[in-house]
């Protein structure tokens, strides 16, 4: 994250296209794990931005592990994400359009807890009621989900 803290000195809160990815975890229920996002209030599944060299497997392990203390073991390929769908400021102004790697996971292992630094809440909702607000740039996380659930 300092890379883009760095890169902001230079271009201020214009338009950055950034790598990110996220994993939606699915309990025995179906349930899906979400967070509350401490900066915005939003609702949405763990995930991030890709850091310099590693890989979107890495940083989607590190960041729900980070965001939930929940340890993924497994995890497929779910699809990938971009356009103007990804497109986000944040309440500081910073514009940002992600590409958004997002992967499938009911291999885990702990109980899932808030972070208290970026989730403010976390647990698992039923894909019929979620939270609200949800965040603009998941909503189409949910309906690909619900849509590939109904098809198992």
């Amino acid at each position: 994250m300092n890379d883009i803290k760095e890169l902001r000195k230079l271009v201020g809160t214009r338009p950055l296209q950034l790598g990110a990815a996220g994993v939606l975890v699915l309990n025995e229920k179906k349930e899906i794990l979400l967070m509350k996002r401490m900066e915005d209030k939003h609702w949405c599944i763990p995930g991030g931005i890709v850091e310099m060299g590693e890989r979107v497997e890495e940083t989607a392990m590190r960041e729900v592990y980070e965001e939930t203390k929940l340890h993924i073991h497994d995890m497929e390929f779910f699809k990938v994400y971009s356009g103007e769908q990804q497109h986000h400021i944040y309440p500081n102004g910073d514009e940002v359009y992600f590409v958004n790697v997002v992967f499938i996971s009911s291999s885990y292992t702990g109980s899932p807890l808030a972070d208290e630094v970026e989730s403010e809440q976390v647990g698992f909702f039923d894909l019929a009621q979620l939270p609200e607000p949800i965040l603009p740039t998941n909503k189409g996380f949910f309906e690909d989900l619900r849509h590939a659930i109904s098809k198992e």
